[in-house]
This record gives structure tokens, C-alpha cells and sequence, in this order.
């Protein structure tokens, strides 16, 4: 058995603790757990100085008054939230670094749907693509072909540095390729089942609580536009679907696509467009017609922050008070990263309805 296989194997079975016994936490009240999964735009890029004078400026304070208590960001005491190494109540700035993301606005619909808490678990890491970082166990590896041609320019790259630098770096091997792909996948496994096994330390308040994994969110797609990978995102996301599921013992999972949406007011071409029509075939299909739903994510821009954008450098004191990153991060807008959140919360929600 090669190490993808292993290592496949293992996630078949690595989340099944949670259901069988490892988190034997019984109570009258359960959890609803959401996982939050993708690359950096799920991390979340929306700086704080923004949200900070956005939430206080008159033209805009409206949109963030929710969220806050006077001058200060609300902690949820009924939301929760898992962030790799980050943990405590729903708040701002649980996105990468002190940033945040469209978990805060999500994480506010839902748990203010609910009368149980509500806890949140994101895996996310930047510049992660779905055909390799996150690939399902069910997609397998690659092609001989491709795994060998990719082992080879791994080693030219190696030997170069080696030679440049004067080290003596080891040769990636066949092994070492093949790990590689899945990687993601599995820790995302491994962070739901980390929180579930330590969820009475990280959220005391959560103690004899029996949690319930209630839907699941994927927001990605930047990565896969190179290479030709959009041409296999169709079926790895049919298969990435279907392995989250089995994986979590929860068939019928309500899974919600963030859809590509950084073209904003333009329409999307070439790979991203195939990305995006992709992500919205996915909840036509007969068997997920019932329990995926893709979200727009173009039709929610800011248009002030897009309009902005091409000058910033020329403009930047104006430019701070309505975006904070690049076009691939959705210009770290806060207010585009508020109606994602919302949208993508209402559509996890009327899913469960069903």
C-alpha cells in the first residue's frame, strides 16, 4: 500500500471517533457543528483598522451595529469558534493574523438562529488547491506520468539550491510527492476531530455537551485556475463532497460552495469562469440537488472598494477607509466579506429546512 493510500485509509476512519466514542459527551443540549473549509479567502483578509473605522463612520456604522456593543466587538458567549491555533467566543479578527473573514457574520445569522450554541471549525490554509492540497481520497493519485514528471523537477529544484547554497538538502523521493497530495484534506479531518477530543478544555462552557456536525461550508477555488487543474475540478469536487460526508459519518451533510466571485462587477473568463460554472453544477446534480447549494459570490461586491481598487496606490488614506487587500482576497472588503457570511449562513439554514 503506497503512502496516499495509507494515508487515505486513515481518513476513512479517523473522524469516526467522534461519532463512536471518543467524544462521549451526553447531555439534553446538543452543538451545532459548522466546518468552515478552503484556502485563504475562508482564512479571511478583512484588516481590523478597517472594520474598526467602518464600524464607527457614520456612512457605514449601520451595517456593523450587530456586531457590536458600543465601541466594542461583541463575544458571542453562545458562538464558538475553532481556528487552528485560535479559540474562544465568535468574535472579529478569527480570520489570518488579526484579520477576520466571513466567518464572523456566518457564524452571527446562525447562532442567532439557534437556541443551542453553535460552534464553528475552520481549516483553511492559503494558496491550497483542490486538485492536489485538498484532494479527496476517492480522486486517488495522479498519473504515473505526472507524479514522475513532478518528482523530477522537484529534484532539479532541490539540486540547484543545493548547489547555489552550498547544501546538502536530501532529494524529494516518490514518497514525498505523493504525501503531498491529500495533505490538506487530512488535516482538515484532523482539526475536526482535535476539537471534538479537546472541546471540553477549549470551550469550557461546552462541557457534557454532545456535539452534532450540522453543515459544512467550502470556499475556494483561486488555486485550481492553473494548469489545466479546472478541467478536473468537476469531478473532484462531485468526489470531495462525497468523501467529507463519508468521512464524517453524515451522509446528506448540507454543504454550501462559496462560488469563485473575485471578477466582481466583470464578467468571469477562461479558468475562473470553468471554476464557477462548475461550483454552481454542483447543486443541480439529481443526488446533491437536496443538500448543496452554491452561493454567488460577484453579485455581493463592493462596489465602492472595486471602484477604488485600480487607483489605491495613488489613493491610499481614501482607499484604507473601503478595502484592505488585493482582488484575489475580495479587496479585503469588509462589507463584501459581511454579505458572503450572510448569504452563505442563509443558504446553509434553508438547507437544513429541508
Amino acid at each position: 500500500m503506497n503512502a496516499f493510500n495509507r494515508m487515505s485509509f486513515m481518513t476513512f476512519h479517523i473522524i469516526a471517533a467522534i461519532v463512536t466514542g471518543t467524544a462521549t459527551m451526553v447531555a439534553d443540549e446538543s452543538v451545532k457543528v459548522f466546518i468552515l473549509a478552503g484556502q485563504s479567502n475562508m482564512e479571511g483578509k478583512v484588516q481590523s483598522k478597517l472594520m474598526e473605522h467602518q464600524a464607527s463612520d457614520p456612512k457605514t456604522k449601520d451595517l456593523f451595529k450587530h456586531l457590536r456593543k458600543g465601541e466594542d466587538w461583541i463575544v458571542r458567549d453562545d458562538v464558538w469558534i475553532k481556528f487552528l491555533g485560535k479559540h474562544g467566543g465568535l468574535t472579529e479578527g478569527y480570520g489570518s493574523g488579526d484579520r477576520t473573514g466571513v466567518e464572523l457574520e456566518f457564524g452571527n445569522i446562525v447562532g442567532n438562529h439557534y437556541d443551542e450554541p453553535v460552534l464553528l471549525i475552520k481549516a483553511a490554509w492559503g494558496g491550497h488547491s483542490l486538485v492536489k492540497n485538498f484532494r479527496p481520497p476517492s480522486a486517488g493519485l495522479p498519473e504515473e506520468s505526472i507524479l514522475i514528471e513532478e518528482l523530477e523537477k522537484a529534484q532539479t529544484r532541490v539540486t540547484k539550491n543545493n548547489e547555489k547554497h552550498n547544501r546538502t538538502e536530501a532529494l524529494p523521493s516518490m514518497d514525498d510527492i505523493k504525501s503531498a497530495y491529500g495533505l490538506s484534506y487530512r488535516n482538515m479531518l484532523a482539526e475536526v476531530k482535535g476539537t471534538f477530543d479537546d472541546c471540553e478544555t477549549l470551550f469550557p462552557s461546552l462541557k457534557g455537551k454532545k456535539l452534532e456536525i450540522a453543515g459544512f461550508v467550502w470556499f475556494q477555488g483561486w488555486n485550481d485556475q492553473y494548469n489545466g487543474a479546472e478541467t478536473a475540478y468537476a469531478a473532484n469536487m462531485e468526489q470531495f463532497i462525497h468523501d467529507v460526508r463519508k468521512d464524517l459519518k453524515s451522509p446528506g451533510l448540507p454543504f454550501v460552495i462559496g462560488v469563485m466571485g473575485q471578477n466582481g462587477s466583470k464578467p468571469a473568463k477562461g479558468a475562473m469562469l470553468t471554476i464557477q460554472e462548475t461550483q454552481l453544477s454542483m447543486e443541480v446534480m439529481p443526488k446533491f440537488s437536496a443538500n448543496v447549494k452554491a452561493v454567488r459570490t460577484d453579485v455581493l461586491i463592493d462596489k465602492a472598494a472595486e471602484r477604488l481598487y485600480p487607483t489605491w496606490k495613488q489613493n491610499v488614506a481614501e482607499w484604507e477607509k473601503t478595502g484592505s487587500d488585493h482582488g484575489y482576497h475580495y479587496l479585503g472588503s469588509a462589507i463584501w466579506h459581511l454579505r458572503m457570511g450572510d448569504a452563505f449562513a442563509e443558504a446553509m439554514l434553508n438547507l437544513m429546512t429541508k
